[in-house]
């Protein structure tokens, strides 16, 4: 009885008037049982006329219910044929109520007797009634209800993701359900129809092997089973952050049947720039690529256009550092090919450094950071080691070895066309407080001069503030204690008549934060400050700004760097422990601002050396050290009283390093070490070369208004503006290059109908390039049309770039340009 109500309840939602014929006669008392609210019940009992006239005349709003206990009369007898015609008809049947439950027409009805398994299930049955619209044909509905057994949207591409996602997990659940229903073969005939998929044997992974298999020839400009279509959907799908897993889980299922490996070695890399269906792919990229660069043979400008296409690879973020490895190790090594390592003075050796030679210590930082993130020793170990050789012999040394033949002519440290970092307070700080203002000084231990240029620009990328970079000279030796004292307000700098290593200022120990803040309060009158960075990020907002208000001068000191390359155990973490730092010190500096700071220095104490590999045997000083008058002592330098000459060391007086008392200082020659018991020998500062003593001065001010833009992207106009293929390549360009204050941009880019139906695939592209050239800022990209784009030839389309809404998952549009699509009757037959 409710299956009948419920039926009648769906039908009267979409007619005024259903006939019910009950054909056998055995529904009578169900019909007089039946309470419909608002519809009126009549029983045709050759009353046809006076029936007529009350629902057409009569009652024409009301509805009815017009039973007849028997069959239907024939058309030439029926005096309510027309009536009839233009309502609902309910049969009693199993297959008629469920037509009737779906509001699905008796047109409808071989689909539910042929599926029967599907309509048995009332869960399916409602999930498919929400899917149904009036004028669905039979395919339309045949295809919700592949999209109820796959549980996706009723599209061919969304059923197919579901599948494929299934056979990803070793399961079968919904594919077995559309066998169970009858639908396995309309299926395959929507796969035929959609992508040309055709097999004797036809099956999911039968199909997964085709795409990928086609795909792959496809792209490779070979002939192909599958059709076009199947190369935008697994695009798509590929692209789809959702179904990546289960992408992934497929590509190498498959990589490995069609023996992709072996077949890519004897491919040409550049062959493979734009394709990315198997992760071999990149494997086999980055070890060409690596062995070009060794071997020298890669143009910079091919390797850089090769490194960005494969920026857009679906593998790209598993391979990002080893990508970034290849490309700091090249650049390190033309930066190494381009240099000319001679010295001519003292002034001429820190210009040369600071203008230009600090990048080649700063691309070897960060290639060895990469190279490490990597975890991939065995395909970068030829670069590795070409890189070491150059760094340690080709460079390290031989600066330093033309540093210290200038270092060796001078009698004293520091009389230098440079700032000393002795007169820090007093030049760089003191000058603030004579104009009222207040300054925050952040030291961070270790920070070298090539890792504080990048730290300014990171500092400049961020909105509304701007950064000086400044080099400073370090004391000598190079270690934390003297340089921190000498940052600090001191007439005097002096060695504790001791072993412990402290220095004072002006007779105060500066040893700790509680000294240093001594020392500055004699300066400033009590209103100075020094603290720990890790006190200061634990502060609220309430706090900063207290902290603001009640000093003129706060030093806090950070140790990251220096903290961990000191260490035997995890000195080789050095280059890590400094991008750590650059995300810690903006962190606060944001913090500083944000409780009203505006005027910010960032300095060091010292700067370091480092190299990956162990030090060679030739690096330790090789005569004997003595430990005679030797009252502190480290692997780079000796400080004492009465110390015997050594000609592997260059020794001054106190009074020729700049400070006072009557300790001498050593310092071993170029980058040599000094053997120690226990300590580690590839991180390590104290002495005289480049990288430990020219340290950086960063001053930083955030200003009222935003200072920061995006790179503008023009669609490059074509000469037709026609499509007349199944394909479109189209050229974009940026229109100035990315520097700190103006951002790259990342868009989408896809061809749309004027109904906004995606027509190809789409491509996610970075506008990220700073070459000053304008050819270099273009990028080419190749549309595959689907074959909807048939459908609408001779009409315009629009290739779109959109943009993503920040903190949403939606785009706007960002640029379009128009198409016209013409294609010819013969670009459908092959060549």
């Amino acid at each position: 009885m409710n299956k009948i109500s419920l039926a009648l309840k769906k039908l009267f939602e979409k007619h005024r008037i259903v006939f019910w014929y009950d054909s056998k006669k055995e529904l009578r008392h169900e019909y007089e049982q039946l309470e419909l609210a608002e519809i009126a019940k009549i029983e045709l009992q050759n009353n046809e006329f006076k029936v007529k006239y009350r629902i057409l005349r009569e009652e024409p709003h009301q509805k009815f219910l017009l039973y007849h206990a028997g069959a239907p009369p024939s058309d030439m007898d029926n005096w309510l044929l027309d009536v009839q015609l233009a309502s609902g008809e309910f049969s009693a049947d199993q297959a008629a109520i469920y037509l009737s439950e779906l509001g699905l027409g008796i047109e409808f009805i071989d689909i539910i007797k042929k599926h029967a398994d599907f309509f048995n299930s009332a869960q399916r049955r409602d999930k498919l009634n929400n899917l149904l619209s009036s004028d669905d044909t039979q395919n339309a509905v045949r295809i919700k209800m592949l999209a109820v057994c796959a549980v996706s949207d009723p599209r061919e591409d969304a059923i197919l993701e579901s599948l494929l996602g299934e056979l990803a997990l070793k399961k079968s659940v919904k594919f077995k359900l559309i066998q169970r229903c009858g639908l396995e073969s309309f299926l395959w005939k929507r796969l035929q129809i959609c992508y040309a998929y055709q097999s004797d044997t036809p099956g999911i992974l039968d199909f997964t092997i085709e795409l990928f298999k086609s795909c792959y020839a496809m792209s490779s400009g070979n002939p192909s089973q599958l059709n076009a279509d199947a190369l935008v959907f697994l695009k798509r799908w590929k692209n789809n952050i959702r179904l990546q897993n289960a992408f992934e889980i497929l590509s190498k299922k498959c990589a490995d049947i069609l023996n992709i490996e072996k077949e890519l070695q004897n491919r040409d890399s550049a062959s493979l720039e734009e394709i990315d269906y198997f992760e071999a792919i990149d494997k086999k990229i980055l070890n060409d690529l690596v062995n070009r660069i060794v071997n020298r043979t890669i143009p910079a400008s091919e390797r850089e256009n090769l490194i960005r296409q494969r920026k857009q690879s679906h593998w790209y973020a598993k391979y990002r550092h080893l990508y970034k490895a290849a490309d700091y190790g090249a650049r390190f090594i033309r930066a190494l090919q381009e240099a000319e390592l001679g010295i001519e003075s003292v002034h001429d050796g820190i210009v040369k450094y600071t203008k230009n030679w600090f990048r080649i210590d700063q691309l070897y930082r960060k290639y060895r950071f990469h190279a490490c993130q990597s975890g991939q020793v065995s395909i970068l170990g030829a670069l590795s080691e070409l890189v070491e050789n150059l760094y340690s012999n080709n460079y390290l040394l031989d600066v330093n070895n033309n540093w210290q033949k200038i270092i060796d002519q001078r009698d004293k440290w520091g009389v230098f066309n440079i700032n000393m970092q002795r007169y820090f307070f007093k030049k760089q700080v003191r000058p603030f407080l004579n104009n009222k203002k207040k300054v925050f000084v952040i030291i961070s231990d270790g920070l070298r001069f090539e890792a504080g240029e990048e730290l300014h620009r990171l500092i400049r990328q961020e909105d509304r503030f701007d950064a000086l970079l400044e080099p400073m000279l370090a004391m000598l030796p190079s270690f934390t204690q003297l340089g921190m004292a000498s940052l600090l307000p001191n007439r005097e700098i002096k060695f504790a008549d001791n072993d412990t290593g402290a220095v004072l200022a002006d007779g105060q120990s500066s040893q700790g934060t509680a000294n240093r803040s001594k020392i500055l309060n004699n300066a400033v009158k009590g209103r100075a400050k020094a603290m720990r960075a890790e006190e200061l990020m634990g502060m609220n907002k309430s706090q900063c700004r207290n902290l603001f208000r009640e000093h003129d001068v706060v030093y806090i000191y950070h140790n990251r760097i220096d903290a961990t390359g000191d260490k035997k155990e995890s000195e080789e973490r050095v280059f890590d422990a400094v991008e750590e730092t650059f995300a810690e010190l903006i962190k606060i500096i944001k913090k500083l601002t944000g409780a009203n700071a505006s005027n910010l220095l960032v300095t060091s104490d010292h700067g370091f050396i480092y190299q990956h590999r162990p030090i060679d045997e030739s690096d330790f000083l090789g005569s004997e050290v003595t430990h005679a008058g030797v009252s502190l002592r480290d692997r780079r330098f000796l400080v004492g009283k009465n110390l015997p000459e050594n000609p592997g060391m260059k020794k001054f007086t106190a009074a020729q390093a700049g400070i006072q008392g009557d300790m001498e200082i050593q310092i071993p020659k170029s980058v040599n070490r000094m053997r120690l018991q226990g300590s580690g020998s590839r991180y390590v500062h104290g002495g005289a070369s480049l990288q430990e003593v020219i340290i950086p001065v960063i001053k930083i001010n955030k200003k009222r208004k935003s200072d920061i833009s995006q790179v503008d992207v023009n669609i490059l106009g074509s000469s037709t503006s026609q499509i007349t293929t199944g394909q479109l390549s189209a050229a974009f360009y940026q229109t100035h290059p990315v520097t700190d204050k103006v951002r790259s941009r990342t868009l989408r880019a896809g061809i749309y109908s004027k109904d906004d139906e995606l027509l190809s695939d789409s491509h996610t592209l970075s506008f990220d390039f700073t070459s000053e050239h304008p050819r270099e800022r273009e990028i080419r990209v190749r549309f595959v049309l689907t074959s909807r784009a048939d459908d609408l030839n001779e009409q315009e389309v629009f290739l779109r770039l959109e943009e993503l809404i920040p903190g949403t998952s939606h785009y706007q549009e960002y640029k379009s340009a128009r198409y016209l699509i013409r294609r010819s009757f013969t670009s459908d037959f092959d060549l």
